[in-house]
């Protein structure tokens, strides 16, 4: 997938569909997506046709249908969407992304504990590869 192309909300939703099931041809997909919204089955195919020539996903051909499956991972798509959100809208200013976050967002005393962890954890492993 080139580092230009984003994906949209309805194409997260696609990605969705074949991240969980491996492979899913348009039948499927449609079924699984029209449960939250109304989309045409042709509608489905577009979609599928564009993220296909955006390389994020692929098909095969099993006899008259196209089984689709994904050829970037959900964590490889947070990963570059996170990247261009911190880039584009806070500087690549982290810690004012992360305050955002907390200020915007309802956060559990569980949730700040895992945030404090995993805080610590990266701390832990940038003194190893620093050797301090």
């Amino acid at each position: 997938m080139t580092d230009s192309v984003p994906l949209t909300d309805l194409q997260i939703e696609l990605m969705r569909v074949l991240w969980l099931q491996g492979e899913a041809t348009v039948i499927e997909v449609h079924q699984r997506i029209s449960q939250q919204r109304g989309l045409a089955q042709g509608t489905v195919a577009t979609l599928l046709t564009r993220l296909e020539k955006k390389g994020a996903i692929t098909h095969r051909t099993e006899g008259r249908q196209f089984v689709y499956r994904a050829l970037v991972s959900e964590t490889e798509v947070r990963r570059w969407m996170l990247a261009q959100v911190a880039d584009r809208l806070f500087g690549g200013d982290v810690p004012l992304l992360i305050h955002q976050l907390l200020a915007e967002r309802e956060v559990s005393a569980g949730d700040l504990a895992e945030v404090k962890a995993l805080i610590a954890e990266r701390e832990s492993t940038d003194r190893k590869e620093t050797g301090k």
